[in-house]
């Protein structure tokens, strides 16, 4: 199993960057998690956006979904293959169809993305199969309704953006690689809370038992250094820092 970092930013990009965008790869399958601002041309440069098995979404803020707008017109209309392809698949929280409908559409203002892709809202409380991947989910504390997702068993697991909790724990337990936010300098005091500074996702990594953690959704102004140690203050195997482009296997 492959994971290939497509955009690492928060919710403002990164001078040059993107925002969340994480290309899962196993025995065949291609699954591009999240699709933020600036994800879809940064996928051009290491698969074909076409050829994917689908597309999944961990939450519906727009740091996480931005790019699926140029995404569908380029479904619509830039497909090298033509206009008789089945819509790819995209699968989306509970209730997410209806208010993706009337993200920048093109007729009478909606429908741009669930004409362009085959919608399907996920059950979070059952799994997943994409192909030869297998997903599970958890509800993770974010502002929004979020989830986490495991990938393969305990292969890969994605916390998506969340505040401190024992669900991406639970998920992530004994996982090869644990793909954590830390977005804060400092922990949040007041709820709702919804996001990680690095020493939180070493807690968390420490906890979950995982054999690699990959810091992610952190601004480019914090210091790389500092962030390295911050996480290790609490974990201790082996620790990155997502870039875009960078590529682990599990």
């Amino acid at each position: 199993m492959r994971l290939t970092v497509v955009g690492k930013s928060p919710a403002w990009t990164d001078a040059g960057g993107a925002c969340s965008g994480y290309l899962v790869e196993d025995r065949g399958t291609r699954l591009l998690v999240d699709c933020g601002n600036g994800v879809f041309g940064k996928l051009r440069a290491v698969a074909d956006p076409f050829a994917l098995d689908g597309v999944l979404i961990s939450h519906l803020h727009a740091d996480h979904v931005l790019d699926l707008v140029p995404y569908a017109y380029a479904l619509l209309f830039g497909r090298p293959d033509g206009d008789g392809a089945a819509p790819m698949p995209l699968h989306v929280p509970p209730g997410a169809r209806d208010r993706l409908h009337r993200l920048s559409g093109i007729w009478d203002g909606e429908g741009l993305i669930t004409e362009a892709f085959d919608v399907r809202e996920y059950d979070p409380d059952a799994p997943l199969r994409v192909g030869e991947l297998g997903l599970r989910f958890a509800a993770v504390p974010h502002y929004v309704p979020t989830w986490a997702v495991a990938f393969g068993g305990d292969r890969i697991v994605y916390g998506a953006d969340c505040a401190p909790n024992d669900a991406v724990v639970e998920l992530a337990h004994g996982a090869a690689t644990l793909l954590l936010e830390a977005t804060l300098r400092e922990p949040e005091s007041d709820e709702p809370m919804g996001h990680l500074t690095p020493a939180q996702a070493g807690e968390l990594a420490a906890r979950a038992g995982v054999a690699r953690l990959v810091v992610t959704h952190v601004p480019d102004s914090f210091d790389a250094d500092w962030v390295r140690a911050e996480v290790a203050r609490a974990y201790g195997g082996t620790i990155e820092l997502a870039r875009e482009g960078a590529v682990y296997d599990a």
